[in-house]
């Protein structure tokens, strides 16, 4: 940054942005709603629980419908993604019925277990039976599904260039996946708002940075502000 585009920038000081940050006012019970709401979609029963009785704060949904969700979600991140669809079904069937990409990703998921488990020729027959013809109806399809596939002709699946598929970070964003779409069936949110509104002050905090100099938000953790003069707070 050069030395006159710095100047070009208003100077903000950490004891006027604390003045404007006190003038602020956040009522406690929409403080309250924002956590209850990141318990409840993640799926925390027993915190919401506490937390309910500890602020009367409504969770707006039936926390025992939280432990079920959470029993699916449970399943398909243990690689146990035939019950986790028996139990979205029992739960309600239009999830599934409506939702094709959600649908093939599941049975992705359930391909690569069979990979992992060496059950190549069941691999093979649950491939062609299920998901090829999804495959030949939509071409995103067939390129996942042909990546998953490729997973077959390596020995160390670890060094194949699809090895991501067998990491552990595949089954979590299936069943986010998941997760979401039973949340949306309930009229719930499908993400957490708090992380939401993190993100979105990170990326205020960054057009921000182009027109002035001030204290940044430095820790997300303790909510530290770093001090234009240099520092920390």
């Amino acid at each position: 940054m050069g030395r006159g585009e710095a100047s070009n920038k208003t100077t903000i000081s950490l004891d006027q942005w604390e003045n404007k940050l006190s003038q602020v006012k956040v009522p406690k019970e929409e403080m309250n709603q924002l956590i209850m709401n990141f318990f409840v979609t993640e799926g925390y029963v027993e915190a919401a629980q506490m937390f309910a009785a500890e602020s009367g704060t409504s969770p707006n949904v039936q926390l025992d419908a939280i432990t079920g969700r959470m029993e699916i979600r449970k399943a398909v991140q243990s690689g146990n993604v035939e019950a986790a669809i028996e139990k979205v079904n029992d739960l309600n069937p239009e999830i599934l019925e409506s939702q094709s990409e959600l649908l093939f990703h599941l049975q992705q998921q359930r391909l690569i277990e069979l990979i992992r488990q060496g059950r190549t020729e069941e691999a093979l027959d649950f491939a062609q039976e299920y998901l090829a013809p999804q495959g030949e109806e939509n071409p995103k399809f067939l390129e996942e599904l042909e990546r998953t596939v490729a997973l077959l002709a390596f020995q160390d699946t670890r060094s194949s260039p699809v090895a991501d598929l067998m990491d552990i970070a595949q089954r979590q964003k299936t069943a986010s996946e998941l997760n979401a779409a039973i949340l949306s069936s309930q009229c719930s949110d499908r993400e957490p708002r708090l992380p939401m509104l993190l993100k979105l002050m990170l990326w205020a905090q960054a057009q921000l940075d182009d027109k002035a100099v001030y204290p940044r938000l430095s820790d997300l953790v303790v909510g530290g502000l770093s001090d234009p003069k240099g520092g920390d707070t």
